[in-house]
């Protein structure tokens, strides 16, 4: 059975990893101007990511924009007055809307293996959901050994910089603050299905 070309996985996420850093910077140039096409014109202007080349910082842009594109703009409002944890658990949901292999291997895995009371996550866990969604989807099956490897590694580090993870591989219960955790339930589905914690609202 073909995979229907719409529903091919965007796989582009190896630029950089949460970007919360990046995300700092975007959002409240778009707030101000409120065109996304102007704010990468913006930090590729004045070089605002510090990106050591330009095409460098021209990759860096499109995808902090693309991931903060999905976000509302109360959203873009919290995350400028986040703290760390709160910034992390809010890209770490721009990154699962964004792609959807992120967020269905947030639901079906990270999630699942928490609410399993399985402790840790391993490379192997990823592979496996990996293997498996390469079955229906071409692009998937189609990655070089390297490519695949670097979309695990990250995507791991996505989960530490989320706090999500620790580095020896335990999965991290996530707390959200109150005002994360009603910003991420007005969505439908609720997008505490993708973070490690208790039942959805």
């Amino acid at each position: 059975m073909m995979t229907d070309p719409a529903a091919r996985y965007a796989l582009s996420f190896t630029s950089g990893a949460l970007l919360t850093r990046e995300a700092s910077v975007a959002a409240p140039v778009y707030l101000r101007e409120h065109d996304w096409g102007k704010v990468r014109a913006a930090i590729d202007e004045d070089n605002l990511l510090q990106s050591r080349t330009r095409s460098a910082g021209a990759r860096l842009a499109r995808e902090v924009v693309q991931r903060l594109a999905v976000l509302t703009d109360e959203e873009l409002e919290l995350l400028l007055d986040a703290t760390p944890t709160e910034r992390g658990h809010l890209m770490w949901a721009a990154a699962c809307r964004r792609y959807a292999f992120i967020g269905e291997f947030a639901e079906d895995v990270l999630r699942e293996r928490f609410l399993l009371l399985a402790p840790t996550l391993e490379h192997d866990d990823f592979d496996r959901f990996f293997r498996g969604k390469a079955l229906w989807h071409d692009e998937l099956a189609e990655l070089s050994e390297s490519t695949r490897l670097k979309l695990r590694a990250t995507l791991f580090r996505m989960l530490r910089e989320a706090g999500l993870l620790t580095k020896d591989g335990r999965i991290l219960r996530a707390v959200l603050s109150g005002r994360v955790a009603e910003a991420l339930e007005a969505r439908t589905p609720s997008d505490l299905r993708f973070f490690p914690t208790g039942g959805l609202a």
